[in-house]
């Protein structure tokens, strides 16, 4: 389960000749393949997605997947990882599912993305607000900004309602008080 090195993706001595050929120019769907997995862990039906155009018939497309899933070259949950370690410590649990399920990331290891998400979102919301924000809002117009900002990174609700807190002293937030 090593990862490819720049220079092992663009040429593999110890490949077949001609396995993957697309019968076009340019490279080898095992090249394409590999071009892309150096550059980040994709899951299956991504990789398949971004090789679809290239191949001549969906049995070569498939002994590729099945090779680099073979090799170590193409793991699910690594993708999984690598997408929340990227992402997850800015979005929300509803927004981390949302993209894993659009690269194809379904059953086991949605649960288990997911599960992790919700058990750390109050953290990762407060880290994002504190960052963003720093300080408490001045207004009921200000709050509800700092709340609509959470919401749509994928916050729950009442993750956020706890988050931000509520006006500071100074803003009276009377309702007709828009400021």
């Amino acid at each position: 389960m090593r990862r490819l090195t720049r220079s092992e993706a663009a040429h593999d001595p110890h490949a077949p000749a001609e396995p993957g050929r697309t019968g076009r120019d340019g490279p080898s769907l095992r090249a394409r393949a590999l071009r892309l997995l150096a550059r980040r862990d994709h899951t299956r039906a991504e990789l398949a997605q971004r090789l679809a155009p290239y191949a001549d018939d969906e049995a070569a497309l498939q002994a590729v997947l099945d090779e680099c899933a073979a090799k170590g070259w193409l793991d699910e949950q690594r993708a999984v990882q690598s997408h929340l370690h990227r992402r997850g410590q800015r979005l929300g649990a509803a927004r981390l599912s949302a993209e894993l399920r659009a690269r194809g990331v379904d059953g086991e290891a949605l649960a288990q993305a997911r599960a992790w998400a919700e058990a750390t979102e109050a953290q990762r919301a407060h880290a994002v607000w504190a960052h963003r924000f720093g300080q408490p809002p001045r207004d009921v117009a200000e709050r509800a900004r700092q709340q609509r900002f959470l919401l749509a990174r994928g916050f729950a609700p009442e993750v956020v309602r706890r988050v931000v807190p509520q006006v500071v002293d100074g803003g009276d937030g009377a309702p007709g008080d828009d400021g």
